[in-house]
């Protein structure tokens, strides 16, 4: 694991029994947001569940204009950490679910199913005017491109790092997800919700996939990791031998 830089992402794992289920949030959230106990611990029984703070999130350090595959490096290494050795399952959502697409074939894992929701098929961070974010940041005029107001609207939320945010987004952008490169060669569960435009494209993305299947659940992009149909999805895929 070469690629990454000597950089601690903030990592918790909960024990228990069995295959440890990684978790991989979205944009401008973290671990705890996206996937809290009340709504995740009847989902995995006693399964040990393993939360990472992405990059330039929640509690974990910025890493700069950082590649994709610097990124999924330095996941990678995370993860072997904490979970030294063992087979884990992964569930990402958009961000976490673009990182999951690559970390699934990281030589450093041993990756047995992977869920990825709310993932779209196209790279939206290669159209954000980064200019124009930044210079909205220093107190200049809204941006005009509606797709970087709404990445702006999400980095400046509270509790958020607007300025490393921005920089991880030029790293990702600079290595953008390409479906064609890189698939998952293990079972796969696309989940999408009904009304999340972002999501649209999971049928396109499961043709990518040689063992996919997709499960469309109620609500827009923020609103179907919460719902139950997503959980019970989730729960279904990760029990199956």
């Amino acid at each position: 694991m070469t690629g990454a830089p000597e950089i601690a992402l903030s990592i918790t794992r909960r024990e228990g029994t069995g295959r440890p289920v990684l978790f991989l949030h979205g944009l401008a959230s973290r671990a705890r947001l996206d996937w809290p106990d009340a709504e995740w611990d009847p989902v995995l029984a006693d399964r040990p569940a393993v939360r990472v703070d992405l990059p330039a999130h929640g509690d974990s350090p910025a890493v700069g204009a950082l590649s994709t595959s610097g990124v999924v490096d330095l996941l990678a290494r995370a993860v072997a950490t904490a979970c030294s050795g063992e087979e884990i399952d992964v569930v990402g959502y958009s961000l976490g679910a673009r990182l999951a697409w690559a970390l699934a074939g990281h030589p450093g894992l041993s990756v047995r199913r992977v869920v990825l929701g709310g993932l779209s098929p196209m790279e939206p961070f290669a159209l954000v005017d980064l200019p124009a974010a930044r210079a909205a940041l220093a107190g200049g005029p809204a941006p005009a491109d509606p797709i970087t107001g709404m990445i702006l609207g999400m980095a400046t939320l509270p509790g958020n790092r607007p300025e490393a945010l921005l920089d991880l987004i030029e790293g990702l952008a600079s290595q953008p997800f390409d479906p064609a490169v890189g698939a998952p060669t293990q079972s796969v569960l696309l989940v999408g919700g009904a009304d999340d435009p972002m999501a649209q494209g999971i049928d396109a993305l499961a043709a990518a996939v040689p063992d996919s299947r997709v499960v469309r659940v109620p609500g827009d992009h923020l609103a179907a990791p919460h719902a139950p149909e997503f959980r019970a999805a989730v729960a279904e895929f990760l029990a199956e031998d």
